[in-house]
């Protein structure tokens, strides 16, 4: 490796650009519709949730921050109905109001297949781990300011817009405490095994010789639609 690549660093918009594929990939599949975010970030001063619905996650391990949605009531409702209708849901059958449990649900299962798949990129990329909580989704008709329950030494803040297929916005901030990746060798991506992951598969290996293995499992969208239920 040559100086220069050995001094590639991935800092805070390296990791919120990833966040951002994650949003796009998660949704693009989950809704069969063409969602985009923002060329532009904004530098933010404190992170919170905002009506209609707001849904945030935390995480932990190599680095730590806070991740949060914030949906009007027309970007959850265009969201949640494509996701239905996509599952074969009558329309007739399907809530009409974004106060609605239901909404709220299926918002909070696709934010938490997000992160995971986030965490995921994050342990094969950065050859780091992180784990995250449980989603918490929030219908609101006020602002909450929210802060990171663990130590951020530096933290910084930023916010993403999103448009959805009906050109609806919603928006994605995000915490996180200053950090920055400095690749001291070349390595594949690919082959970064989990270590958990891997010892489970290698003590489930018996039975699952017997088992056909389809060639569909390597592909993104249908390992996505298998992770939402689809």
């Amino acid at each position: 490796m040559t100086p220069e690549e050995r001094g590639v660093v991935y800092g805070t918009e390296d990791v919120l650009t990833s966040l951002c594929n994650s949003v796009v990939r998660v949704l693009n599949v989950a809704t069969q519709s063409k969602l985009h975010f923002s060329a532009m970030v904004q530098r933010i001063t404190k992170i919170g949730l905002k009506p209609d619905i707001g849904c945030f996650v935390l995480f932990d391990g190599g680095f730590s921050g806070l991740v949060v949605l914030n949906f009007d009531g027309d970007t959850a409702l265009e969201i949640y109905e494509k996701y239905m209708l996509n599952m074969g849901m009558p329309r007739s059958e399907l809530a009409t109001s974004f106060t609605s449990d239901e909404v709220s649900n299926i918002l909070g299962e696709l934010m938490n297949q997000i992160v995971g798949d986030f965490t995921g990129k994050v342990r094969r990329e950065l050859q780091t781990n992180i784990t995250q909580n449980q989603p918490k989704m929030l219908v609101l008709n006020k602002q909450v300011t929210l802060s990171v329950d663990t130590a951020l030494d530096k933290p910084e803040f930023r916010r993403v817009s999103f448009f959805t297929e009906k050109n609806n916005i919603f928006y994605l901030e995000l915490a996180i405490d200053h950090t920055e990746f400095i690749k001291l060798r070349e390595f594949d991506a690919n082959e970064v095994l989990d270590p958990d992951a891997l010892l489970e598969q290698q003590q489930q290996q018996p039975a699952a010789v017997s088992e056909p293995v389809s060639d569909a499992l390597d592909a993104d969208s249908d390992e996505l639609l298998r992770s939402l239920g689809m």
